[in-house]
C-alpha cells in the first residue's frame, strides 16, 4: 500500500512540474507556479492588478506565463495591505 501512495505522490509532483512548462496558466496552475493562494489571485484579478487574458467569451481566467514572470519580477510588493490600499484608492478615484 505504501508503494502505491509513493507512486501517486510522485505522479502528482511530475504533473506539477509539467504544468510549469505550459505557456498559458489557469488560476490553479498559477497558484501552484507562483505560490500565491487562489484567493489572492482572485483578489488581484478583481482589482485588475495582475496581467491576464481578456477574452470576454470565456469566464475562466487565463494568464500568460512569460507576462506573469515579468510582472512578478517588477512588482514585488503583493502584501494584503498594499492590495487593500490600492483597492481603496481605486474606489475613491471611481467615485469622483
Amino acid at each position: 500500500m505504501e508503494n502505491q501512495q509513493d507512486v501517486v505522490t510522485l505522479l502528482t509532483q511530475i504533473k506539477g512540474l509539467l504544468a510549469h512548462n505550459k505557456k498559458t496558466l489557469n488560476v490553479e496552475d498559477l497558484a501552484q507556479y507562483t505560490g500565491l493562494s487562489k484567493s489572492k489571485i482572485y483578489k488581484l484579478t478583481q482589482q485588475k492588478l495582475i496581467p491576464m487574458g481578456n477574452n470576454p467569451n470565456i469566464r475562466q481566467k487565463f494568464f500568460d506565463k512569460d507576462t506573469i514572470d515579468a510582472w512578478l519580477l517588477g512588482e514585488p510588493d503583493l502584501s494584503d495591505e498594499t492590495l487593500e490600499h490600492r483597492f481603496n484608492e481605486s474606489l475613491i478615484k471611481n467615485r469622483r
